[in-house]
């Protein structure tokens, strides 16, 4: 049995990676005939569930190195987990990993990038440091904060959605920075759905 591939979909929030991932896994399941796992860092497991709610809670007050510490234990369980999928044949197809932690603690935050690196690799490994592809989907500012105000109010502030403009604005300059320094594909995610979807298998079928 052949391993698996370890996909990901990173970008800003709005700008629709969950929905490429699901639609991405339901057309690897039903016409390329493969079994998938979808992972939405840093959700996918009950243990990381409940992690990601206490992250995305923006009534917690921490600072950056705890935010790093939270998503590298949520993400320590998930890999555990993708792990053993992709030695059994399935693919795994993840929104969001590492490079998320790299844009929102490092630039975002300010945390050293080498310690994010070290980190993540302390406990994850080499195969989730370098998936067979990363996608980077990219969207202006004003559509994206269009898409998440349209989500309708949340019970508790998000913890990063929630932040001032200069935040946000470093986010999306650092994911283009992001997809130009590692050479990933960066997709216009003002695009339909079905023109993002066909990019995406479009590059996969490359693999």
């Amino acid at each position: 049995m052949s391993r698996g591939k370890y996909i990901v979909i990173e970008g800003n929030d709005g700008t629709g990676k969950s929905t490429q991932v699901e639609l991405l896994a339901q057309w690897l399941e039903a016409e390329k005939g493969l079994s998938t796992f979808v992972m939405h860092e840093p959700a996918g497991l009950p243990i990381a569930d409940e992690i990601r709610t206490v992250i995305k809670n923006g009534d917690l007050e921490r600072d950056a190195q705890t935010n790093l510490l939270l998503f590298t234990a949520a993400r320590h369980e998930l890999w555990n987990h993708a792990k053993r999928e992709l030695d059994d044949g399935t693919w795994v197809i993840s929104a969001r990993n590492y490079i998320s932690t790299e844009v929102y603690q490092g630039i975002g935050e300010g945390l050293d990038i080498d310690t994010i690196h070290l980190l993540t690799q302390q406990f994850t490994d080499d195969q989730y440091m370098n998936p067979d592809h990363t996608f980077v989907l990219y969207l202006d500012d004003e559509e994206r904060l269009k898409r998440i105000d349209g989500r309708g109010q949340l019970e508790t502030k998000d913890a990063f959605e929630s932040r001032d403009s200069t935040f946000q604005h470093s986010l999306n300059n650092g994911y283009s920075f992001i997809a130009k320094k590692y050479n990933f594909p960066l997709l216009d995610a003002s695009q339909s759905i079905e023109a993002i979807q066909n990019d995406l298998r479009q590059h996969i079928m490359l693999i």
